[in-house]
């Protein structure tokens, strides 16, 4: 199985996972999900009101220059440890 369908698994997955994870492991998973499918953050950053998007985008981009493919790794492992 290549990286690739790997982490097409482990975002099916995440879906599934026993319990919901706590939200700083919410926000590593997005993260960790858009830098392996879209690289370094691009855009602007949310503004002040919408505090959610803005931790979305920060946590994303304390990814930046992380490759796509250890990003896409580092992503299928988390998932693994969240399902057991």
């Amino acid at each position: 199985m290549s990286l690739q369908e790997q982490f097409q698994q482990a975002q099916l997955d995440s879906k599934n996972l026993p319990e919901r994870p706590d939200n700083m492991t919410l926000l590593k998973l997005y993260a960790l999900f858009k830098q392996g499918a879209n690289g370094d953050a691009d855009g602007e950053r949310p503004g002040f009101t919408d505090m959610v998007g803005r931790a979305k985008f920060d946590a994303w981009a304390a990814l930046k220059g992380t490759s796509q493919d250890e990003a896409r790794q580092q992503y299928i492992d988390l998932v693994e440890d969240l399902k057991d």
